[in-house]
């Protein structure tokens, strides 16, 4: 027999349902005297998920329904987007915009009923000396895509059970991207940076257990190829006491990025560019300033990454060195360019900025001398306006224009043992 509610006090009842404390496990009360029930929440929750409300930051991942041919980005649009960020490099942005296309086109075959054919993934390797734009390429690309996106670094990595973070935490991040929606997660895409970093740091790997290298790469084999893993949401380390979910990795699209620094040499060892009499014959149409256009996964294996791991990566791009040419376009080409980053930056104080052609001129010399990439132009151009961005906000200035004499006279005042010792 029901109880009956009216003889049951207020604060004793759910306001909602109005079962009694002692027909609820949980009965919660509120400052105002109202209370609500487990079941009710419950209940709440399962509405809010229904109508995909339970994500603070919304469901980013795009659904299932979202993937058709007709609304999948070309090839030649994906390039064209990211020529609006990134100057040159178009052999890196051909391949990045295959890759992307081919990984949406993937997401379309495998909710289509006919699956005769399956679509394997083409995992990508980027080789490219520091500086020349590996990762911004990837965060560019995450401003186009309809997936879940994610950049992580691999120096952070470790074997289970030692200090740092473990591989799966790379997809804990994913998650993370992806609302906490496990069906966006497994379409998703994972930039990892600094793969070179994880390097065998020896032939013979028996000598020490190789926990930030080799351990890292034999971990990560699994998940580049596809398999199911447990996740925990939050982190596993720091949270040992939540709940894992599992997320399969068979259509999550892999683009690693590196610098290898030094994997010229093996370049052009197995050119044999070095070669003395008759076999340097055939070594003078080597581009010996680019050698990285020549990179082949043996390359990649005598570097240091395992065999088992190069093979799960079959496309393997190279980014070409920034000439001063390209180097001077950067600074005021893209829609990101630097030096509209400063026009910005003193137009929310009044002051119209402008810069005399010598001075960028001069801020390009200065970056081919360092040769630290676009990365040194930013270094360069905080030495050279350091003191203007302290003082001109409290000034009366209402325009001021840089030109090649300040950029000198600054540059030489301002602390540059910072800049030089990252050549």
């Amino acid at each position: 027999m029901a109880k009956n509610t009216k003889s049951t006090p207020k604060h004793d009842r759910c306001s909602f349902c109005g079962r009694g404390r002692d027909s609820v496990k949980v009965l919660f009360q509120g400052t105002d005297g109202s209370t609500i029930c487990n079941d009710c929440i419950e209940m709440g929750y399962k509405s809010l998920e229904s109508n995909e409300l339970t994500s603070k930051e919304g469901k980013r991942g795009a659904k299932r329904s979202d993937f058709s041919a007709d609304k999948i980005l070309k090839p030649q649009q994906i390039h064209d987007f990211l020529d609006s960020y990134v100057v040159g490099q178009n052999s890196a942005k051909r391949s990045i915009a295959v890759a992307v296309y081919n990984h949406y086109k993937r997401l379309v075959a495998a909710e289509s009923q006919n699956n005769e054919v399956e679509l394997d993934k083409s995992n990508i390797i980027l080789v490219g000396p520091t500086g020349t734009g590996k990762t911004l390429i990837a965060r560019t690309i995450a401003r186009l895509l309809g997936v879940p996106f994610t950049i992580v670094d691999a120096t952070v990595l470790t074997q289970a059970g030692y200090v740092g973070e473990d591989v799966e935490s790379i997809l804990s991040r994913l998650y993370q991207a992806s609302g906490y929606d496990v069906e966006a997660t497994e379409r998703g895409i994972i930039f990892i940076d600094e793969i070179d970093k994880i390097a065998r740091k020896g032939d013979n790997p028996s000598i020490t257990r190789d926990v930030s290298g080799e351990g890292v790469q034999q971990a990560l084999l699994k998940i580049l190829e596809g398999t199911v893993v447990n996740v925990a949401p939050e982190g596993g380390r720091k949270h040992p006491e939540q709940k894992f979910v599992q997320i399969n990795t068979k259509n999550i699209l892999f683009i690693c990025g590196g610098a290898f620094d030094g994997i010229e040499k093996r370049i052009a060892q197995r050119l044999n560019t070095h070669a003395i009499g008759y076999g340097r014959v055939n070594t003078n149409h080597f581009d010996r300033k680019n050698m990285l256009k020549y990179v082949q996964p043996q390359d990649i294996k005598s570097f240091g990454l395992i065999p088992e791991l190069v093979g799960r990566l079959p496309v393997i791009t190279h980014l070409e060195p920034l000439s001063r040419e390209v180097l001077r376009s950067i600074l005021t080409e893209p829609k990101n360019a630097i030096i509209r980053q400063y026009n910005r930056l003193f137009e929310m104080d009044g002051i119209t900025l402008t810069f005399e052609e010598q001075a960028l001129d001069y801020i390009v010399d200065k970056a081919m001398e360092f040769n630290l990439g676009a990365r040194g132009l930013r270094s360069i151009c905080e030495a050279i306006m350091k003191d203007l961005m302290f003082e001109a906000p409290s000034s009366d200035i209402k325009e001021f224009t840089i030109t090649k004499q300040y950029a000198e006279q600054k540059f030489e005042q301002a602390d540059t043992a910072l800049i030089r010792d990252n050549q």
